[in-house]
This record gives structure tokens, sequence and C-alpha cells, in this order.
């Protein structure tokens, strides 16, 4: 059985409450569909150069925010800060990590890309699940404390796609917090974790509940929740 573990909140974080006060993850004063999102124009933005997982014919070019302080958008060479760094992604076997905004996939072969999604996203790990040619995400897709940004401060999300980035379909339940996931691959299952706010206090904690979720890789990806705690 191989099991991947890809992403898990410090427990602590969840039952417990930290000294230090900590911004809220989701606030109810308007609907999600009402909050407005600002972009930041302050930022240049890149792609590095592209991957390729084993057992994957699509090569993979990751986008997001280069960390400058000053830079001319009219000119061809950026002014670049002293140990800057051009990269906005970090590579492992069959990992991505970062801040991304979005990335770009491209058959081996063709000229043309296909972008993951036209939505405003934080992604901060994608892996690849090479027996299946499957990517999961974890990602923030909305502005759920209402900052006016998606960043890595709201509430993370699972998703899943083909390896060309097609399909990109949520799994997990709206403004419920992913602790963490795995892959069994005997089962063909994604198996993960959820919290909700359940007293509305915008944070997550002991007094909040746990939900169980599986996703069928083989069938639609619609995950099912089950009990394992009464």
């Amino acid at each position: 059985m191989k099991k991947i573990i890809v992403y898990i909140l410090p427990l602590f974080s969840l039952f417990w409450n930290c000294k230090e006060e900590q911004k809220p993850k989701v606030k109810y004063d308007k609907p999600l569909n009402k909050v407005e999102v600002k972009k930041d124009t302050s930022k240049l933005m890149v792609a590095d150069l592209p991957i390729q997982f084993a057992n994957s014919n699509v090569l993979i070019y990751t986008i997001g925010a280069l960390q400058v302080s000053n830079f001319q958008k009219s000119s061809y060479t950026e002014k670049i800060e002293a140990g800057s760094t051009y990269n906005v992604s970090n590579v492992l076997e069959d990992e991505l990590t970062g801040y991304l905004q979005n990335i770009k996939f491209q058959e081996i072969g063709s000229d043309s890309l296909h972008v993951l999604t036209d939505k405003l996203l934080m992604i901060e790990r994608v892996t690849f699940l090479k027996s299946k040619k499957v990517l999961v995400y974890v990602l923030a897709d909305a502005d759920t404390n209402q900052d006016s940004k998606v960043d890595s401060d709201d509430i993370k999300s699972l998703y899943i796609s083909t390896d060309m980035g097609k399909n990109f379909t949520k799994v997990s339940p709206e403004l419920q917090e992913l602790i963490d996931w795995n892959y069994v691959e005997a089962a063909n299952k994604i198996f993960f974790r959820t919290i909700d706010d359940r007293n509305k206090n915008g944070a997550f904690d002991k007094n909040d509940d746990l939900h169980y979720f599986t996703v069928n890789i083989n069938k639609d990806w619609k995950a099912e929740e089950f009990k394992v705690v009464k």
C-alpha cells in the first residue's frame, strides 16, 4: 500500500488557542460571492522553467509573484534586490510547493499551453499521483477572511485534476478547512479530513467539528463523507 501524506496542519493550532492572537480564517459579514478581491499590481508575475513528473508526458510551468522591491514594467531589465530569487516554486520528486497563482501545462510535442484556471487562487502544494496521472492541489480559492486578497490566511481546499490540468475539480466542502489528506493506492481512494467553523466564531478550534471524506480516483471524483468517531 502506497501512502502519501502531503498536507498537515499542526494539531495544536486547530484545537488549542495560541498565545498570540491570530487572524480569523473566515468572516461572515458578506457572502463569498460578494467579497471584492483586489489584484496586487505591485508584484511582478513570472513563470518557472518547466518541470516534468515521471510517467507524465506533460510539462508544467508554475506561475507566481516574484518578490522584488523595485522594478519598472516598461523596462526589459528589472532591478532585482541582492539575494532575491527568480524561482516561485520548489520541486521534489512528485511534488511542487510555493505560493502559486496559476499553472500552465504543455503536452510534450505540442506548442499550445493549457491554463489551469481563470480564477484567483493561492496554490501552496501540488502532488502527482503517478500511478493514476492525477494532480492533487492544496490551495485557497476564496477571500474567506474578507481582507480583499486570496492568500495563505484564507481557508485551504482540496482540488484534483488530470496531469494536463484538465477537469480541475474541488472535492472539499465550501468553508471547511482542509486538515490533511492521503492516497491509498490499493483502494484507489484519496482520504481527507476537514474542520468546519460550527460555532461561527471565525476560528477553527476544539469546539468545531471534524469531517472525514473519501474520493474514488476511478469514478467521478465526488467526495463522500463517512463516520469514524461518533
